[in-house]
Parts: C-alpha cells; structure tokens; sequence
C-alpha cells in the first residue's frame, strides 16, 4: 500500500506488527530483531494489526522519545494521519510518550520495551545481532508493563526496589534489589534472556545477583565497571499511576470553530450515553486528565478530521495537563473496546449474536434462551465461559442458612427456596479429573441484616478451609443470580421477596403471592416472588399467583410453552390449592380481586436490541497504597497470572478475582472490597450487584478458564517458577576461565566459583537458536570468549520450502533440521503466511501456545 501524495513508503498489509523510524523526516522500516528498543532521541511510527471476531482491528501510534525534536513529532503525527486516510479510517490512532504508554502499546512488547540514549542525528543505528562492543546499565521497571532505561553507569542509579541490568555484551548481570517482588525478579530475568536470544544470538552469559553476600564474584565484575560503592542505596520512587476514582471522572466536550476561534464546550458528565456523540461532530472525551480520546463523526469535515491530535494536545496544554498524556484518535465506527467501556451502554449497527445469548434493554424485554450442548463444556471451555456455566449441573448441593450468625443446615426437600430476609451457603461439589473441585455460594437476602451477610463471609471463610482452601467463591445478591446457580436447582429456584426459611417466623405469610416464573427449562428456570398487583404483570411471561383458596397460572401472550410447562412444575412448589390455567384477556372476576383491582401493566410486545459484546478485561489490582490502583493487561494470556498477584477479569455479567498462592495478605483480604470498588468507580455506572466470583490459583473454573486462549490446566504444577528459571541458566562451575572485557580492563578468575552465572552454551542456549549449533560450537565460543573476537551464528544452515517441513516424520526431514524446531527454518514470508505473525512475535508467546500453533499447522 502506498499513496502517490503522500511520502509513505509501501507497507505491507499483513497482520501482526511493523515500526518505522523517522529519519530525516522519512519512514525508515525498523529491523524485526530490534522491534521493542526504541532510542531516546528519535520517534517511531507503529502499525499493529490483529483478528477479532469481527474482523480486523488496527492500531497506529506515533511513538515521542524524550530527546526527539519538534520536527520529528510533528513528521510522525504527519504520517500517522495519512496512514489513516491510507486505511480509510479504520485505525484506533494513539500519541505515546516515552514512559508513559498505553496499556495497548506495552501488550505488544512481552519481554518489555528498552529505551536507549541517543538517536539517528548522533549517528546510533539498532544494533544487530551479534554485537558484543557494548557496555550499558538499563533500570528495568514495572510487574505487568515491563520498560528498561539506559542510565548512567554508576551505583547512583540504583535503588532498593527495581532491577538493575549490567549489559557488558558478553555478560548480562541482573541485580535484583532487595525489596523487589518476584514478579519483578521474573520480568527482568525475561528481558535478560530476550537480550541474550535476539540481540546476542543466543551466546551471552547471564548472572544473577538476589543477595550480593551469596554473589561475590558477580559483585566484584560490576565494581570493575560502577567502582566501589559508597553509601547507602535509596529507596525506589513509586510510580504516579492514576486511580480509579481519577479515571471514573469522564467528561465530554464538543469540540468546533466559531468565527475562526476553537470553541470546546462540556456537553455531559459520567454516566455518559452513546446517543450524545452526533456523527456531523467532532469530540473530546476526558478521562480524568489520565487519557484523551477524540471521536470523529462520520459525517465532521476533513479539516477538523486532521486536525484532532493538535486539538487534542491544545486541550492537554490549556486543562494543565502533563505533556505524556495518552490521547486516542478513534474514528466513528471503528471505537476501541476502551472507549466504549466509557459509556454506559454501547450498541452496534446490524451487531451479530454474541455470547450464544442476545442482551435485552427495557422494562419489557428479557433474555432470549438459547439451548447448548452441557456435554460440549470441557471440551470447549469458551462456552462454558459464554454460558457462564461451570459444568454441566450434574453435581451435589449442600445449603446452609445463617442463624444467629451460625449455619443451620437447611432441610433438603426445601433446596432452592430463598427467603429474602435471609443469608445462605450453597456448596456444589463436582467432580473433573476424577477429583472433587467446589463452588461455594454465598447468597445475600435484600433484607438480610448486616450482621448476618457478614457472618455469611465469615462462614464461607471456615467451609473453604475445611475443603483445603480449594472452593470458588461466588457472592450472590439477591434477583442477580448467575447462569449455573439456577441450573444447579434443576427448575426449582424460587426466591422469595421477604421473609424467613427458619422455623420461628417472626411475622405470618402473606395470603397472597404473586410468582414471576422466567425460563425455558431445568437449567434456566427462576421464579422471583414480586408485588401483589396488576401493574406487575408481564404480557411476556407466565405468573403464579397464590391465593389461600387457588393457585392461578396466568399466561401472557408472549409466552412460549416451554415457558408454561416450567411454571407449572413451579407452582406444585409455591402452592397446596388447586392450580388454574388462565389467558391474558380471559382472567375471572376473582383473580383481579385478589391483586386489588385491575390496572395498567407491560404489554408490549418484546423487543431485542443488541448490546455490542463486552470485550472481557483483566487487570492487575493493588490498594496498598490507601489508593486503588489498576493496572490493565492488554491481549492477556495465562502467563499474565502471576503468583503473587491479586487480579481481576471482567466479563461484564460477573467479576472474577483471581489469587496467587503468593499474593500478599492485605491484597488478598481487600479483594472482594477491590472489586467492589471497582464496580463502584467504573465510568459506565455498573450494577453493584453484579456477582464477584473468587478463584484461588490452581482451582480454577471453567468459565474462567475458557476466557483464556489454550489455557494449559498444568502450569501451575509444571510451569517454572522464579527459581526454576534462574537455576535452568545452568551450572558453569565446569568453566575453567571467564574473561570480561572492560575497555581495555580485563577480569580473569582461575576456577571461578560461578553458580550464580550461566553460560549460554548449548545447554542453555534458548531453543530458537539452540537447533542452529554444530557440535563444534561449544569449543569454539570458549575460545571466542577467551579472545574477545565475537561469535557469529552460522547463518548457512538454510531455509526449506513448507512441503518439506510440515506433517513430516523425523525421518522423513531433511539432515540438519532440528525436528523440534521446524518452523524455524520457514523463510519469513512462509512463517508469516503461515502463523500469522513475525518468527520475533512468535518466540515472545508462552512456551505452550508456540506448541499449540505449531501442532495446529503441522510444524510440531
């Protein structure tokens, strides 16, 4: 693609990521190898591409390192806007500013993102692979978003709280501060080893220091190059991140001209509704100072069009705002999924079916039930996820109610009525992989007191530890009970508005009852005890009402008869008396009696508009700090869980908070009040009552699990922790001699004692390379190491044409090719074509998803 006016070069358009630099105000195409390092005196332009379910979305952004000119921003932004009218306005357009990125720009750089001193103008090109001439300290920061800095090389740019990299070409050094989690420890180890993969082809050392008394001869390599230290370290700066309360404060400007003069007039506040942005019109959202999104109509001017990141910066200049502000460019039609997070309700033009069920709006409308297979739940666990459903509803229920904040089991024969006065327990044991799992619901009654929806907490708290600390913790409120709860209760579930289930009732029954019964069958039948009265009829369901003399089952018009047969298994429950069918239209003088009287209720007829499907969202969580901070992981994936991490994933309809074994215990018992605060702070006004669902590392869910792409159920038993990543470097110890060139200063130890540092050998060489080495290659790098010549891959081992690679045996491969590493030797084109993606994006997935894809394309 290329556009005669404009000076774009031709850009391919694929999926997957590709980066530009500006030099002398022109694109250059940045080496695939060197994507994720960006220099500090230049800015870059990046297109990144990917499938959704509903077709492709494109990013653009335009990267501002710190030391760049104005001539540069301006050429970037320059580029972005023709890129767009290039791509007819189909791109999100993002402004990034060194340090500051989005969420959506850090998920493209697993391994982290490095920022390097200087730039094109002082003649510094991206480094290839291969180059050992290098001596640097990079500060590496962040648990989820991972940035490295290049900082001057001196003890004074340490601290307490962050990783530090030694970068001496041949020698990584990472120096782990003492207060570092491990999660940061992880990251930066990540880093070092990507450096190592990419940059040094695999052949570098990398030590690491976690205590510098246990590393002694790693300590004395960095004295050579930072000198003696004196002095105390400094604590590490925390980072300024906003909080939620901050982001919940969205306002909404228009933005137009005015006798030549830029008019910006606040239009609304939160919560904010799709219907106020008009398609001839351009405007600013505020997200709180945090973020700056501007919307252009279909139908606003072309001027206005490009001029919306002018705009947007002179909105920054003129609130006061700090010049690394985000701002997002979305054009009418192609919003992004955070955007429309924004509001509190966001549909879309002719909006396919999403998650197997269509969201209704209005007084009048409910949910169409569509039927699936319960069997299919294991094997396809995004349905589960899509249901809601954890399995199949085939297992044990145990209840109990709260009694004088003790539990009272609750008679079997009565399971599934709820009284709203009332707390219970449903525990739901079932089994997978032949071992019992559980689910724990904790039910809140409306009109249940304080002291007895804290003791239900309590309770649950002492039933999950009798079951090993192993259940799934459901909170559930009153009329917002979840998909699987009514199925568990096979047709049965009935919730009364008031009352009690316990055997001294404080106040009499009433003599009249009126049923709303909703659903089509055993899974997803639930009967909701309303008002006594006419206007709470529904022309579109079917209502039990109970009478000291009869039963009546009134069916509206726009009920199905699935829907009768269900009330009417209903209505043996609720009631002794006899049971009476009646029409809509057709009632007896003495069913109006008994309501008092005839008057006006819903009788239209359903209506279905669909709501766009709400994009699922995990985020990091943290409240040490007295403010609750979010951090959103972007594209996530299993690998994103880290164990020491509280984090939650929010699929709209419930909230799922999920707990490594190693989080800490504050984060741990504020989880469910995080959640809750941030239903609370969400600018689209959430339902507070919507249901917080609490999953324990190792005991997770199918509708959790099924959120994630190829969640692997073995991770947390066989995945590496920390330590097993540092030891897998390898034991060196076997080394006679390492030699450290430093300018000129050479360190050489005899038998150096070196458990801590790794050598990149074959051993530890990581696979991508590893396949490329001959058996020579060993010897030959400690010669090289010992003369300071570099080491260069042998880049003949060739490349094969995809019939001779794929569904081929090991016999069947041609000599020399690693049979664990086919798609390795692919030319870029066919691994593209094949894959989807770069071999660089490919080697940054999890192990386990690179098997997932080899084996779907017949490369493992």
């Amino acid at each position: 693609m290329a556009d005669g006016d404009t000076n774009l070069p031709t850009i391919e358009r694929r999926l997957g990521l590709q980066i530009w630099s500006i030099e002398n105000m022109k694109m250059v195409p940045v080496p695939e190898k060197a994507y994720g390092t960006f220099f500090e005196g230049d800015c870059y332009v990046i297109l990144h591409s990917k499938r959704t379910s509903r077709g492709t979305a494109v990013d653009l952004h335009y990267w501002i390192g710190k030391d760049s000119s104005q001539d540069e921003q301006g050429a970037a932004a320059m580029y972005v806007t023709q890129l767009d009218a290039a791509l007819r306005g189909s791109p999100v357009q993002h402004r990034e500013v060194q340090g500051h990125e989005s969420e959506t720009f850090q998920s493209y750089f697993r391994n982290g993102i490095i920022y390097k001193k200087g730039g094109v103008a002082s003649g510094f090109k991206h480094v290839e692979t291969n180059m050992y001439n290098i001596k640097r300290l990079l500060h590496v920061k962040g648990k989820k978003h991972v940035s490295a800095t290049e900082v001057a090389l001196s003890w004074d740019s340490f601290n307490k709280g962050d990783v530090f990299l030694l970068d001496l070409g041949k020698v990584l050094i990472q120096w782990n501060g003492p207060n570092c989690s491990i999660a940061e420890k992880s990251r930066g180890l990540a880093l070092a080893r990507s450096i190592r993969d990419s940059e040094r082809g695999g052949r570098a050392q990398i030590g690491i220091i976690d205590n510098e008394k246990d590393s002694p001869d790693l300590l004395k390599i960095m004295k050579m190059v930072l000198g003696e230290r004196r002095g105390e370290l400094r604590d590490a700066i925390p980072d300024t991140k906003a909080d939620e309360l901050q982001k919940a404060n969205v306002r909404l400007y228009h933005v137009y001209e005015k006798d030549n003069d830029l008019v910006v007039q606040e239009i609304a506040t939160r919560p904010l509704t799709q219907d106020l942005l008009q398609h001839e019109d351009c405007y600013i959202l505020d997200q709180g100072g945090f973020k700056i999104y501007v919307w252009r109509g279909k139908a606003s001017n072309q001027e206005e069009k490009k001029a919306a990141f002018t705009r947007a910066v002179g909105f920054i200049q003129a609130k006061g705002y700090s010049p690394s502000t985000n701002i997002e460019v979305i054009n009418d039609g192609a919003e992004s999924a955070m955007f429309k997070q924004l509001f509190q309700r966001w549909t879309e033009k002719d909006e396919t079916q999403g998650l197997g069920k269509v969201y209704t709006v209005g007084k009048t409308a409910k949910v169409e039930q569509v039927k699936f297979d319960t069997t299919q739940l294991h094997a396809r666990p995004e349905l589960a996820a899509e249901q809601r459903m954890v399995d199949d509803a085939s297992g044990d229920i145990e209840v109990w109610r709260i009694e004088d904040l003790q539990m009272q089991p609750v008679d079997p024969k009565t399971y599934g009525q709820f009284y709203g006065g009332d707390c219970y327990l449903v525990l739901y044991t079932y089994l997978k992989s032949g071992r019992p799992h559980y689910v724990l619901y904790m039910w809140q009654g409306r009109h249940a007191s304080v002291d007895e929806i804290t003791a239900c907490a309590l309770n649950a708290i002492e039933l999950d530890k009798k079951h090993g600390d192993e259940a799934v913790q459901v909170r559930v409120t009153m009329g917002k009970e979840p998909a699987h709860f009514l199925a568990i209760f096979k047709g049965k579930l009935i919730i009364y508005e008031g009352g009690t289930s316990r055997a001294q009732k404080s106040t009499p029954e009433p003599a009249i009852r009126l049923f709303q019964v909703r659903g089509t069958n055993e899974m997803n039948t639930k009967a909701t005890e309303v008002p006594a009265r006419a206007s709470s009829l529904n022309s579109n369901d079917v209502f039990l009402l109970a009478t000291n003399q009869v039963c009546y089952l009134w069916c509206g018009k726009g009920c199905s008869g699935d829907e009768r047969e269900m009330a009417k298994m209903v209505a043996d429950i609720v009631s002794r008396r006899d049971k009476h069918t009646i029409l809509e239209g057709q009632e007896p003088a003495e069913f109006w009696e008994a309501l008092g009287g005839k008057a006006p209720y819903a009788s239209e007829k359903r209506f279905q508009e669909q709501i766009t499907h709400y994009q699922p969202r995990l985020f990091e969580c943290s409240n040490q700090t007295g403010r609750f901070i979010m951090t959103e992981v972007v594209d996530f994936c299993q690998e994103d869980l880290d164990e020491d991490d509280v984090m939650l994933l929010d699929t709209w309809e419930e909230i799922f908070l999920w707990v490594g074994k190693a989080s800490n215990t504050y984060e741990r018992n504020e989880a469910v009040a995080s959640a809750k605060e941030y239903l609370k702070t969400h600018p689209a006004g959430r339902d507070l009552a919507t249901p917080i669902i609490l999953v324990k590392q190792g005991c997770e869910p199918l509708n959790f699990t099924g959120w994630f792409n190829a969640w692997d159920p073995y991770k947390w038993s066989d995945g590496k922790s920390y330590e097993e990543m540092k030891n897998s470097l390898g034991d060196v110890s076997a080394l006679s001699e390492i030699t450290v060139d430093l300018n000129n200063i050479s360190l050489s130890k005899r038998t150096l004692s070196m458990t801590n540092l790794a050598s990149s050998s074959t051993s530890s060489a990581s696979p991508e390379y590893k396949s490329h080495f001959n058996h020579n290659d060993s010897s030959s790098y400690a010669n090289s190491s010992a003369n300071g010549s570099p080491f260069t891959v042998p880049n003949d081992q060739g490349v094969y044409s995809r019939e001779v690679l794929m569904n081929k045996t090991v016999d069947e491969l041609p000599e020399g090719v690693d049979p664990t590493k086919k798609e390795y030797y692919l030319s870029d084109a066919d691994f593209h074509e094949i894959f989807g993606k770069s071999k660089h994006e490919f080697y940054q997935m999890p192990k386990w998803k690179q098997q997932n894809e080899k084996k779907q394309c017949g490369l493992f």
